[in-house]
């Protein structure tokens, strides 16, 4: 049994992990800050919306194909030296997008930023997992989920105040100093607790993660754009399938698969990878749904629309460590139920009154919501995790990083969809077809969600079975 000094969490882990934590937050908050400059960048590029828009594709892209090879990255080299790696990157990007002259340089910052988001989401994780206390985990990973979902709170609002006052350069501009700090910090405080291997990257592996990714992604994001039997949706989502049927087969057949996919053998993780999958689907097709209703429907300024979610953004931030503590002291039970039960009732809230709902009430129920997302979100990689082996936890953080880049960009393209179809129709104004679009993409979020908490009760009660066993 562990000591009460062998359970408390050193200084050096906590500023670890910050140091980490910093690097994501930067990745997070750049990435929705951009959505705000780029009206503001089709001017000065003289570019149109589709070919902006690659500022975020082409960033997305990036870090999904970067972030499954982190257990590969993790055991091959040290964790000081891809801390330092994505550090370096992440700043390299910040300011060749500072001083860029042409769109083609501002396009290859974001996508060299993509490669050191795309190290460090998972690099946070993998040193809570490898350094904190079994009893502490719980509380660390809400610490870890509260950085990174504090910066897509405060992102919008951060990217329109610099914009207006200072200049679109100055959102990569302000962000250098922070990455300073978190390089010095880093170097200071990263230790390396397991030792490296030397082992082979499988080149089919990497092209095959790259053509599943790419595939998706980019069919989806055209999915609300153009005709679904057309070679940008169905025939994007047709290299996504053959790219990921080939991993699959390539994973299971090779002695060292970058990302091993067995570890979806055990359940009670795969039930918690479909979880937090839906969740974070939900969770970005609400933060589309959201503002869009306001702008449209209720004639909101962006501001505006940024300002009434920013209390619930975060209130379920400020909730992940609350709820992680919740973890360590009662279990994984009771704050999961409690905060699945809580997002349902929200959802069904929001469907019921879709078609006329003000702001002063989309602040309410989004308070109430975002707090039952808070209880859940962290616990939900924290529980899953706690179902595999040690040597499986780094494939099983690399799969639920992967999972969670991947539903923001489905989320956001099936009710962008939902919402477009019906704005499309000729019985009615924008306001009113928005509306209707809305309602229906909630229906479709609040089914989701009703399927989640069915799986979610199998998930712990898999994972508790598992733990009893051992």
């Amino acid at each position: 049994m562990k000591t009460e000094t062998n359970q408390r969490i050193r200084p050096q882990v906590i500023a670890a992990v910050i140091a980490t934590g910093l690097m994501s937050f930067s990745g997070v908050i750049v990435e929705t800050a951009m959505n705000i400059t780029f009206p503001t960048l089709m001017k000065e590029f003289n570019v149109t919306t589709s070919i902006v828009q690659w500022l975020t594709t082409g960033y997305l892209l990036t870090v999904a194909i970067i972030v499954p090879l982190s257990s590969a990255l993790k055991t091959r080299f040290r964790t000081k030296s891809l801390f330092i790696t994505a550090n370096l990157l992440f700043l390299t990007g910040l300011i060749l997008d500072a001083v860029a002259p042409i769109f083609p340089i501002l396009l290859l910052g974001r996508i060299i930023q993509g490669c050191g988001t795309g190290i460090a989401l998972p690099l946070m994780f993998n040193i809570i997992i490898d350094q904190v206390p079994s009893s502490k985990i719980g509380m660390m990973m809400g610490i870890g989920t509260l950085i990174t979902a504090v910066a897509p709170a405060i992102g919008p609002t951060f990217g329109g105040v610099v914009v207006a006052s200072l200049g679109w350069r100055f959102v990569f501009i302000i962000l250098v100093p922070l990455l300073v700090i978190s390089l010095v910090t880093g170097i200071k405080t990263i230790e390396q607790k397991r030792p490296t291997q030397a082992i082979r990257f499988d080149p089919l592996s990497v092209l095959l993660i790259a053509a599943t990714f790419i595939g998706f992604i980019l069919g989806f994001s055209n999915m609300g754009a153009t005709r679904f039997m057309s070679l940008s949706v169905a025939g994007a989502l047709v290299v996504g399938v053959i790219g990921l049927m080939g991993l699959i087969y390539r994973s299971l057949h090779i002695t060292q698969p970058i990302i091993d996919l067995r570890v979806l053998g055990n359940v009670a993780f795969a039930a918690h990878v479909f979880v937090f999958f839906a969740l974070q689907l939900i969770s970005l097709g609400m933060s589309f749904i959201l503002p869009n209703y306001m702008q449209l429907v209720n004639d909101a300024t962006a501001t505006i629309a940024g300002l009434v979610v920013l209390p619930g953004a975060a209130l379920g931030a400020v909730m992940s460590p609350i709820s992680g503590r919740i973890f360590d002291r009662w279990g994984a039970k009771k704050p999961l139920l409690t905060g699945s039960t809580i997002v349902f009732i929200g959802l069904v809230l929001f469907t019921s009154f879709a078609l006329n709902v003000s702001n002063g009430l989309i602040l309410t129920i989004y308070v109430f919501y975002m707090f039952g997302i808070g209880l859940i979100f962290g616990n939900v990689m924290t529980n899953g995790l706690s179902t595999l082996k040690n040597e499986q936890q780094a494939d099983g953080n690399a799969i639920l990083n992967t999972i969670q880049q991947f539903a923001g960009a489905v989320g956001t393209s099936i009710v962008s969809t939902i919402i477009g179809a019906s704005q499309l129709s000729k019985n009615g104004n924008q306001a009113d077809l928005t509306a209707i679009g809305s309602r229906h993409a909630l229906l479709v979020l609040t089914i989701l969600m009703a399927v989640t908490f069915m799986v979610l009760v199998y998930a712990i009660n898999q994972a508790a079975k598992q733990k009893k066993i051992a």
